[in-house]
């Protein structure tokens, strides 16, 4: 079983330089810098929950196209046994190229999650590690910065990638303090 789903857009860009003060004491303003250009970056990720391990892929555009690229890297990276992707909704996972696709490629199958129910995928919760990871506090020049971001924040959670499991850990057994013995 593979979890598996689509972060992004991720948007290369720099931050300017923090303003400074002017000579005659007045803060001087920063100029807004945002736009979303054409060079936006989705991140396809699957999370292999038995083992703790992910493969993650940089995309262009989020489409069949790519989904089916992301899908091609998840069966060479699994090569034994059917593989079953939990996955939402998306048109891109569904759609027609896809199916046929997915016709050509018989281990592969897709479970879909109800719509509204994100949180049943563990996919959702290794991208809050992987954003913290990869994405946190760092500016971006262009798609390649991304791309290598991906790639070691990947690489370095998945050397240390424990199994996952779904729910809250039962909590610890408390010792007791201090044993008394009564006498009668």
């Amino acid at each position: 079983m593979i979890c598996a789903d689509e972060l992004g857009p991720v948007i290369p860009r720099t931050f300017p330089p923090a303003p400074a003060w002017s000579p005659d004491g007045h803060r001087i303003r920063a100029e807004l810098d945002y736009s979303r250009g054409p060079e936006k970056t989705w991140v396809y990720g699957g999370l292999r929950p038995a083992h703790g391990q992910a493969v993650t892929m940089t995309a262009a555009s989020r489409n069949s196209v790519f989904y089916q690229q992301f899908l091609q890297l998840i069966d060479d990276a699994n090569p034994d046994g059917e593989i079953w992707i939990v996955t939402d909704n998306l048109s891109s996972h569904n759609s027609l190229s896809t199916r046929t696709w997915l016709e050509d490629h018989p281990r592969i199958h897709h479970a879909f999650i109800p719509v509204g129910a994100c949180w049943l995928n563990l996919q959702e919760g290794w991208w809050r590690i992987f954003r913290k990871a990869a994405l946190a506090g760092r500016s971006f020049a262009n798609r390649d910065d991304i791309e290598y971001a991906t790639t070691l924040a990947t690489n370095q959670l998945n050397n240390h990638a424990n199994p996952w499991i779904w729910g809250r850990p039962a909590p610890p057994t408390r010792l007791l303090r201090r044993r008394y013995m009564y006498i009668v």
